[in-house]
């Protein structure tokens, strides 16, 4: 069969011939019909990601995606280990997969379970977002913040959501989607928007898809604009670092505000956490997608055309997902 195929960490899969994989311990194979390039799924063939450890190499990327199984059910799952999504076929657990609604092609429906539950984790474990509350989401411009917007409003309840971005387009979108206020970044001063906002209604929760710089400037102007108001209890969530991966942290930040640290990867979730979101969240957000209620932009690429989007930058808000 045809795969792509990563040889060395950090290298670039090549789209090739594989051994076909072979059913065992109640795990069956089945056709993948698409897999989605995310970034954790280049981040744990890079040899650098905290989870690369688990990988052997050679290894076929792909977290998870959309099979077809022998009896023509069609359903989300991710793959056995050492098969991963991006093949012709791959070996999975049956008793894992989620049949999706007729509502949902594969390709949105591969593309969802990355962002959406890693958005609905970060909203409702780390977070804990509740009605009314305000709400920054930092790098919402991105597939994950996209999605953490919808959710935040549509799911959550919050009473205000300010988005934070570098696409003037797609922070318009965002707001036509239900965002309250935008601040577009490399054109507006975000340490004194996020000061003025925080004054004006305090901050309950931030949502970081950014770390770096403008975390840094965040932290800042949540700490300076609290001097002069009252406590308030702020949730900072870090869960991408797409403006670098480190940041100056200085302590006084911490021990004159309100503001709390954590964040959201696998490593940093409960596994009862995981588990309710996959079995409880997971379909909720297949059904939204199937009643237009939550939007997700993808772009289906061949996956013969692996090496070409592997490296790409990927398009603003869009998912690039690989169909065999």
């Amino acid at each position: 069969m045809k795969a792509a195929v990563v040889n060395d960490w950090g290298r670039t899969p090549v789209y090739t011939d594989h051994p076909e994989p072979e059913a065992r311990d109640g795990a069956v194979v089945a056709a993948v019909e698409a897999s989605a390039l995310s970034n954790l799924t280049r981040g744990l063939v890079s040899g650098k990601h905290y989870a690369s450890k688990e990988i052997q190499l050679p290894a076929i990327p792909g977290v998870d995606g959309v099979v077809r199984f022998e009896d023509g059910r069609r359903a989300y799952t991710g793959a056995l280990s050492p098969h991963g999504m991006m093949a012709e076929r791959t070996l999975v657990d049956p008793r894992a997969a989620l049949v999706l609604p007729d509502g949902v092609d594969s390709v949105t429906a591969a593309a969802i379970p990355n962002p959406g539950i890693s958005a609905w984790m970060s909203l409702e474990h780390a977070a804990a977002v509740s009605a009314g509350d305000h709400v920054l989401v930092l790098g919402a411009t991105g597939v994950t913040g996209s999605m953490a917007v919808q959710l935040a409003k549509s799911v959550f309840g919050a009473g205000r959501v300010v988005v934070a971005g570098r696409d003037a387009a797609r922070l318009q979108w965002l707001r036509d989607a239900g965002a309250d206020d935008a601040i577009a970044l490399g054109s507006e001063d975000l340490g004194a928007r996020v000061a003025a906002l925080h004054a004006e209604r305090p901050f309950d929760a931030v949502l970081d898809y950014l770390w770096g710089e403008p975390a840094e400037q965040v932290l800042a102007a949540l700490a300076t604009s609290q001097l002069a108001a009252h406590y308030h209890a702020t949730r900072f969530v870090q869960i991408g670092s797409m403006a670098g991966l480190t940041m100056s942290l200085p302590a006084g930040i911490l021990r004159s505000a309100g503001i709390t640290i954590s964040g959201v990867g696998l490593g940093s979730v409960p596994p009862d956490v995981m588990a309710r979101a996959r079995t409880e969240a997971l379909p909720r957000l297949f059904a939204m997608v199937a009643t237009g209620d939550l939007q997700l932009r993808t772009q289906a690429r061949p996956l013969a055309d692996v090496e070409q989007v592997w490296t790409a930058a990927e398009p603003s808000g869009t998912r690039v997902v690989l169909t065999p």
